[in-house]
């Protein structure tokens, strides 16, 4: 489970609410079914108009992903094991990593490994994994693109439910203390528009934005690692290679466990 987005809902509910508090404001006021009604069904609503049927069936996907961890290799196994390939094929040549292929859960590390053993073009793998990532990208943004417009409507919508209690709330011109309490539910379609737009949907976009990349980068070396193999690299230059894909400290750390390991 993707505990981050969880951990984040839940401060920012606490945040908000004990704002509320603080404010000397009743979380009662939030029980508006009108507010509820024009900020939740409306943003449906809206993102059903903007977006085509199959791509708001993905919705429920994108929740699971938004809150499931996805199991991806790290990227030091990653460069060990294209490191133990390069040093197979070196030895033994490039058809001893077809036995490779079986053991690979990978369904893109897979396909691109079994193009290098039929002996396919290092130009050719390219293109063909390059468009796999592509067409990825292109959904994995089209998904992000649906959170992105309900936070661009909801809070705009929250503007709406605010004016149509302030219309209400002109019925109450001749009886102060409900005017009061009607304004003040007029603005909670408004607070629940900013918390929902803001909170929740624009960052739900975003982080599926960077489980994306996440996604990409590590395809990215697959396909870096898979050439080098293809043009008969040897294995220290394979890492030093695919070492840059790791940020900084962690590069340093490797390329030096990597001497020592090559000492032994």
């Amino acid at each position: 489970m993707d505990k981050t987005s969880l951990i984040g809902i839940i401060l920012a509910i606490i945040a908000v609410g004990y704002g509320m508090f603080l404010k000397g404001v009743s979380p009662s006021a939030l029980g508006n079914p009108a507010a509820l009604l024009i900020i939740i069904l409306g943003t449906i609503a809206a993102v059903t108009i903007a977006f085509p049927t199959n791509e708001l069936k993905k919705v429920p996907k994108l929740f699971g992903i938004l809150f499931k961890e996805k199991k991806l290799m790290s990227h030091t196994e990653l460069i060990r094991m294209f490191s133990d390939w390069a040093q197979l094929a070196r030895k033994e040549g490039l058809l001893s990593l077809e036995a490779k292929t079986n053991e690979v859960d990978d369904a893109f590390l897979k396909n691109g490994l079994s193009l290098a053993v039929d002996g396919q073009s290092a130009d050719y793998i390219r293109d063909v994994l390059s468009e796999e990532i592509e067409a990825m990208e292109e959904r994995h943004l089209s998904g992000a693109a649906i959170f992105t417009q309900a936070g661009t409507y909801a809070p705009t919508l929250g503007v709406l439910g605010a004016v149509v209690g302030l219309i209400a709330a002109l019925g109450y011109m001749n009886d102060i203390e409900a005017l009061g309490h009607a304004i003040s539910a007029a603005f909670v379609a408004t607070l629940m528009g900013i918390f929902t737009g803001y909170v929740l949907w624009h960052p739900f976009a975003n982080k599926l934005k960077r489980k994306s990349k996440q996604e990409v980068k590590q395809k990215q070396m697959m396909i870096e690692g898979i050439l080098s193999i293809l043009e008969g690299e040897a294995p220290r230059v394979i890492e030093q290679k695919l070492a840059s894909y790791l940020p900084a400290g962690e590069r340093k750390k490797f390329l030096e466990e990597s001497v020592v390991k090559k000492d032994e």
